[in-house]
């Protein structure tokens, strides 16, 4: 075999024939509509000399980050694929290998970001997508999902500082920074689970996320509710549908003051079984509820139902980053499949 001079072409042509979920993305989202956002968050600082390696683009860096979350990949291994796929390439704009970031860079650059900067690109990224026509409508669908993180071992006695968010005396300065203490345990039906809960609002039409609440797992799902309401009464439809771990005379007297309607399904108790009249109202109310479960189950598709960092602070920064790119693709998606109210603006375009 020997090369010719349109090789690189020809294996570019070629790639062009498969839709991967990030080309698709390119496709439809500028994405420099988030640059003012990462300027206003990561102020470059004036070099001291000329010598060095310039700063790399931000744009690129966070397309970078949309990448490492869809493939689930940590920092080195993302550094790997860059340098192997020329997709990931193509998609950044790298051409060189010299222009690739290494792991530690990409380190520091979600670092600098913060969650709170990725909570800002997400708000941004809803207003462009209320702009294009897909605003919340049909109602809203509240859930939790859990992030499990790396299981953490303790002593008997280390449990008992831990207990009270308390580092333990005879721990070293090394072993506290690799234990995650915001982390904790919880039980659903017959599983434990060990780390944070995603809750989110999403509307029913659309199945985009509209607003997020990160947690530790123990906390209770209706627990978040309060600070999910605002996204609930902003959709068109003011029915808010929930399982039955929402459901409470608090909650129902609250979703009325707020002038929303509780779609929220009825649960049994011992020795209270529902009535067939509750139980059909529930099956209704339930076509619409799970809906979300489609919604964390794209999610999980990407391998963002596990964290690898330690401290909530990094954990919400992971997962409001997963609900962003899930709001991605999911515009992405929808202006593929060309639906009817969809507008084509300055950073979202028709295809």
């Amino acid at each position: 075999m020997h090369e010719n001079l349109f090789s690189e072409e020809s294996f570019r042509s070629e790639l062009s024939n498969f839709e991967f979920a990030f080309n698709r993305m390119a496709e439809v989202i500028d994405f420099e509509l988030f640059r003012p956002v990462l300027d206003s968050i990561l102020v470059k600082k004036a070099p001291k000399s000329n010598a060095g390696r310039k700063h790399f683009d931000y744009v690129q860096m966070f397309k970078i980050l949309v990448l490492q979350d869809m493939y689930n990949l940590s920092d080195e291994r993302m550094e790997e694929s860059i340098l192997d796929r020329r997709s990931f390439c193509t998609f950044l704009g790298i051409y060189d290998s010299a222009d690739v970031p290494d792991s530690r860079t990409i380190w520091h650059f979600k670092e600098e970001l913060g969650k709170e900067g990725i909570r800002k690109l997400f708000d941004r990224f809803s207003v462009e997508i209320n702009k294009a026509g897909f605003s919340a409508k049909k109602g809203s669908m509240i859930d939790a999902s859990f992030i499990e993180s790396p299981r953490q071992h303790f002593t008997k006695s280390d449990k008992e500082y831990v207990n009270k968010d308390e580092i333990p005396p005879d721990w070293s300065k090394e072993k506290a920074a690799q234990k995650d203490l915001d982390a904790k345990w919880t039980k659903k039906g017959d599983r434990s689970y060990y780390g944070y809960k995603d809750h989110v609002v999403a509307d029913a039409k659309n199945k985009i996320i509209r607003d997020y609440e990160v947690t530790s797992a123990e906390v209770h799902d209706s627990r978040e509710l309060s600070g999910l309401l605002p996204s609930c009464k902003e959709n068109s439809n003011k029915d808010v549908f929930g399982d039955s771990a929402f459901r409470s005379e608090e909650i129902q007297k609250k979703l009325t003051s707020e002038g929303l309607r509780s779609r929220i399904c009825r649960r049994a108790y011992r020795g209270k079984p529902l009535s067939e009249k509750a139980k059909a109202a529930n099956k209704i109310k339930s076509h619409t509820r799970a809906r979300i479960e489609h919604v964390f189950g794209r999610m999980k598709n990407f391998g963002t139902d596990f964290v690898r960092s330690i401290g909530i602070e990094r954990a919400s920064r992971f997962i409001g980053l997963s609900n962003l790119v899930y709001n991605m693709d999911r515009i992405a998606m929808l202006i593929k499949c060309k639906v009817s109210y969809f507008t084509p603006g300055l950073y979202l375009k028709a295809v």
